[in-house]
């Protein structure tokens, strides 16, 4: 590898695990969202000149913010309407002239944790939340945020301004929520990771089932948070029910993508490390206090992970787990839910019983997972024209190829057997 491919791979290192606290540092001494980015950009691009040459510095983090400072003290020098707040910057300016101590990056875990709270502040839209996060956290260029959206660069991109925009005209402030208002904004921010890492685990479209990168992010966006707030037990809770949903990754899909229901998997392709990992995180989640929503969910998603099979899951306990979260956070999804796992317990009726009760919520009209769910029960109980006909009503709705293809086999299953 010749000196500037090396070099490029530091930087990318380096920005990939320094950018969040970079922005989030410059945002709070700047307060400008988009002068922070501008300039962040410009330190890379100076580090892309530089480091070939001289070699990359022993503390790169503490380069690219002194360049990045740099950068933005020069631009506020050139722009009149910034005059009055340069003089308040200019401390820092001169600050940035020398070398940062070794330390010069202590607080920025502070910043990063503001950052996140701007980003998914509830006076935002859902989607605005979702793309700045992934934007500003996890570093993501607007078009790789764009594929993970799956929608055109441009639509993005106007999100994403529209978001900054909204920022801006609405003053909402670059800080962490005071511990009155923590209980509230902080289930928004989790809110924002887990829809992140479900959009990696089930994509809602396109040909595969899994976006692993988008996964992966989500996790080190709850890594990050975890650290910053380590005592908050739904923090935990969250990070220990993507862990132990990620540890079966590798056997959800076939060699040629196809979808493995669990039934079916190899658990000895699972992660044991992230269960383990996972399963700890569960006892801090739910030890301390009353069960949270993602501590509950973590619990369920470690019966599954600890059991031999499908077989020998505790579906006792797991029913019983999703009537403590049907009391925490009641939803047509949290029954279905249910309704499968009482099917495992007491047999198809019983459960085809409760999805039944389930058929007029609106939240569950065009939601596949209901319809495969009766499709399967049915099929288990022999009624096959009855499971077909829900098998087609799932096949209208599903998102992702690899699910389609498993639903048409499912169906030719059962009109064969009809």
């Amino acid at each position: 590898m010749d000196e500037r491919a090396a070099a490029e791979s530091s930087v990318e290192a380096v920005f990939r695990e320094e950018r969040g606290r970079l922005l989030a540092s410059l945002v709070r001494r700047f307060g400008d969202l988009d002068l922070a980015e501008e300039v962040t950009s410009e330190a890379v691009e100076a580090a892309l000149v530089h480091w070939p040459v001289d070699g990359v510095p022993a503390r790169p983090g503490a380069w690219l913010m002194t360049t990045a400072r740099r950068r933005a003290v020069d631009r506020l020098r050139r722009d009149q309407a910034y005059a009055a707040r340069l003089a308040v910057l200019q401390v820092e300016s001169d600050r940035a002239d020398s070398p940062p101590p070794a330390d010069a990056l202590a607080d920025l875990p502070d910043d990063r944790l503001q950052l996140f709270f701007t980003c998914t502040h509830p006076a935002l839209a859902d989607e605005d939340r979702a793309a700045l996060t992934l934007r500003c956290l996890a570093g993501l260029t607007t078009p790789e945020v764009a594929r993970a959206f799956l929608v055109p660069t441009a639509t993005m991109a106007q999100r994403i301004v529209r978001a900054k925009k909204k920022i801006r005209q609405a003053r909402i402030p670059f800080r962490v929520p005071g511990a009155d208002e923590l209980p509230d904004r902080l289930p928004g921010v989790l809110g924002v990771i887990y829809s992140i890492f479900t959009e990696g685990y089930a994509a809602s479209s396109g040909p595969d089932l899994q976006r692993l990168d988008l996964a992966e992010e989500a996790i080190r966006l709850a890594r990050i948070l975890r650290r910053l707030l380590p005592a908050e037990r739904e923090v935990a809770g969250l990070l220990a029910l993507m862990l132990l949903i990620h540890a079966r990754r590798d056997a959800r899909t076939g060699p040629g993508g196809e979808l493995v229901l669990l039934d079916d998997q190899d658990r000895g392709h699972w992660d044991r490390a992230a269960i383990e990992e996972g399963g700890a995180l569960v006892v801090v989640a739910l030890t301390g206090g009353p069960p949270g929503v993602y501590g509950v969910q973590a619990a369920i998603a470690a019966l599954h992970d600890e059991a031999a099979d499908v077989a020998s899951t505790d579906w006792p306990q797991v029913v019983a787990l999703y009537d403590v979260l049907l009391a925490l956070a009641p939803s047509p999804v949290v029954a279905l839910n249910r309704a499968v796992a009482v099917a495992m317990r007491d047999g198809p009726e019983a459960g085809l019983i409760l999805l039944d009760t389930l058929a007029g919520e609106p939240r569950l009209r065009g939601y596949h997972p209901y319809a495969v769910a009766r499709a399967d029960l049915l099929e288990r109980l022999g009624r096959f024209p009855e499971a077909a006909a829900a098998y087609r009503t799932a096949l209208e709705t599903v998102g992702t190829d690899a699910e389609r293809e498993h639903l048409r086999r499912r169906l030719d299953e059962v009109e064969r057997s009809g």
